[in-house]
């Protein structure tokens, strides 16, 4: 089991990014597991972290390498930075571009992992759950599943906010500098409802979406208006609930039965 702790030079930001790669890519043969999922190579599922989190949480937090190997996956964790995955204003800070673009173009590049959309998955928690939507929304073309996990789906709550808001996160300030206009956000590129709405006008394939929530978490009225939305506008998705709370107990199994859905039927 390898994990490398990467560096690169990214165009999106004009400058060295980190992120974090856990592959099965070194397994000896005498402990192969016998897996049809070893008959194929590795598919790569790009693994986005919370707020006010990093790239190394996933590997202290999660038995990613367990998982690794379980699925013959590629984990490709890069750093948010708070991010919520999404472009800013800032011509150097263009988060969407790079974990939907430019770092898949790279590991391609520099491990040679299967960045084709059918062997490529992007899943997340909290905040990454919100980027793996959004991400797997707005490059349809690289995705072909969507995991996503707590998500915070926090549009509605935000949208016509004014200066001066403070919640338990953060400021007005903050949600300026990385949604943009808030009294544009609904309607904007930046609400993954907006890209649904852009991808059935035009009869887009959409990546299929598995996304699960606590029903003690606090995002779970956001999870719910999202899921009404989806059976509303008739999109396919595959929803989990049960008892939980916003923490690793709930993610690590939910990443496990993600992954579960996305590869069970290569068992």
């Amino acid at each position: 089991m390898s994990v490398y702790k990467c560096e690169f030079y990214a165009m999106s930001f004009s400058r060295k990014v980190p992120f974090v790669v856990v592959s099965p890519n070194d397994l000896p043969q005498v402990i192969m597991p016998q897996s049809k999922r070893f008959n194929r190579k590795p598919k790569t599922v790009l693994l986005l972290n919370g707020y006010s989190s990093s790239e190394g949480d996933w590997v202290f937090n999660t038995p990613l390498p367990a998982l690794a190997v379980k699925y013959n996956v590629n984990f490709v964790v890069p750093a948010g930075e708070n991010s919520f995955y999404l472009n800013q204003k800032s011509s150097t800070r263009k988060y969407a571009d790079y974990v939907g673009f430019e770092l898949l173009q790279f590991c391609n590049k520099a491990f040679g992992f299967d960045i084709s959309r059918e062997n490529t998955i992007v899943a997340g928690l909290s905040m990454g759950g919100f980027g793996a939507l959004h991400t797997g929304l707005a490059y349809t073309d690289k995705f072909s599943k969507i995991i996503a996990l707590s998500s915070a789906l926090i549009i509605h709550n935000i949208k016509n906010i004014k200066p001066g808001f403070q919640d338990m996160i953060s400021s007005y300030e903050y949600y300026d500098d990385v949604f943009g206009p808030l009294d544009e956000l609904e309607a904007s590129e930046k609400n993954p409802e907006t890209l649904i709405r852009n991808c059935l006008e035009k009869n887009i394939q959409m990546p299929e979406i598995y996304m699960a929530i606590g029903t003690e978490d606090f995002l779970y009225k956001e999870n719910q208006l999202f899921r009404q939305f989806l059976t509303d506008n008739k999109v396919p998705f595959t929803y989990k609930e049960e008892p939980g709370i916003h923490d690793y107990s709930f993610w690590n199994k939910h990443l496990d039965l993600g992954l579960e859905w996305a590869l069970g039927n290569e068992e």
